[in-house]
């Protein structure tokens, strides 16, 4: 798969991951105390994992280099890391699924 292919695919998973975001944010709003107090955090966490992932997926399309495994390494890292925060986000809210096909 070259970076392109790569890119437009991982930018298509950061589109769902970001809609999910959103959809706990609201959700998140309607907490009040000590659970407000353990999503906040994890949610703005999410929140600079998926900005920096947007970033690095925009440069990789962008410039498009032959090699870009330490890219693909730290992208699907990433990726890996929000949704073992979904994880902890959705169990805060009481939510059973945690809206990443059983992530």
């Amino acid at each position: 798969m070259d970076a392109k292919s790569y890119c437009q695919s991982v930018g298509d998973e950061l589109t769902g991951l970001k809609a999910k975001l959103y959809d706990a944010m609201r959700k998140a709003d309607r907490l009040t105390g000590a659970q407000m107090a353990k999503v906040k955090p994890l949610m703005s966490e999410l929140n600079g994992v998926m900005d920096d992932l947007d970033a690095r997926i925009a440069r990789l399309a962008s410039e498009c280099p032959a090699e870009f495994s330490s890219d693909q390494e730290a992208i699907e890292g990433s990726i890996s890391k929000v949704k073992d925060g979904w994880k902890k986000v959705y169990g805060v809210l009481g939510e059973e699924e945690y809206g990443l096909g059983g992530a």
